[in-house]
């Protein structure tokens, strides 16, 4: 499937919307007190575990009050949704500004596979801290600006499907965190790329209207 250059125009200008909306500015301290937490968020979360640690310990890591901590992050979720972010952000300049096939510049059924096996790398490298982030409530993977970038990168990458949005998020759904630490002891990692793999190209031959 070709795009023109209005649509890879367009296509990029979306992506570019999802990622870049500017977070709102910070006091100098506020934003002081933003890293003392996340630094020392990742730290005891490395060297204890998300699940052992309480929104308690990281506030008197970091030295700030535990009112200043859970309004500014509201949970633990919120925690791994911050320290989630510049990570996040890595892969997603990949796919927009990087080499292909994960950036722009190969056939669309070769970037979703780039994509897949990208996104895993990232997802078994973060799994806890994921997982916590999408786990907090009931569609909470679903309200974060990283699962729309992910959904709107492959559903443009599957625009030939009957329905793109539809297949993108076919495609997620086996990349979720809570799915992938289930499955992860019983099938492996090997498993489990060969299978979202598989998805992914049956996915791609779908869209595509030589097929």
């Amino acid at each position: 499937m070709a795009h023109d250059d209005n649509g890879l125009q367009s296509d990029s200008a979306m992506l570019l919307e999802i990622l870049r909306t500017p977070p709102p500015k910070e006091q100098e301290r506020s934003a002081r007190n933003r890293a003392a937490v996340l630094e020392a968020a990742a730290r005891l979360f490395a060297e204890h575990g998300v699940e052992a640690v309480s929104m308690d310990q990281v506030a008197a890591a970091a030295g700030v009050g535990k009112g200043t901590l859970y309004r500014r992050f509201g949970d633990k979720s919120g925690l791994a949704v911050a320290l989630l972010d510049a990570r996040e952000r890595v892969l997603q300049e990949g796919i927009l500004q990087g080499p292909p096939p994960l950036g722009p510049g190969a056939a669309p059924e070769v970037r979703l596979a780039a994509f897949v096996d990208a996104y895993l790398d990232y997802l078994l490298e973060n799994l806890t801290l994921v997982r916590t982030s999408e786990t907090a409530a009931v569609g909470a993977r679903y309200r974060v600006g990283a699962y729309r970038f992910w959904h709107r990168h492959a559903a443009i990458l599957l625009a030939g499907a009957p329905d793109p949005e539809y297949a993108a998020h076919a495609l997620l759904a086996p990349l979720a965190a809570e799915h992938v630490a289930a499955v992860l002891p019983e099938l492996g990692e090997e498993r489990v790329r060969a299978g979202v793999r598989g998805l992914a190209a049956s996915l791609a031959r779908a869209a595509d209207p030589r097929s």
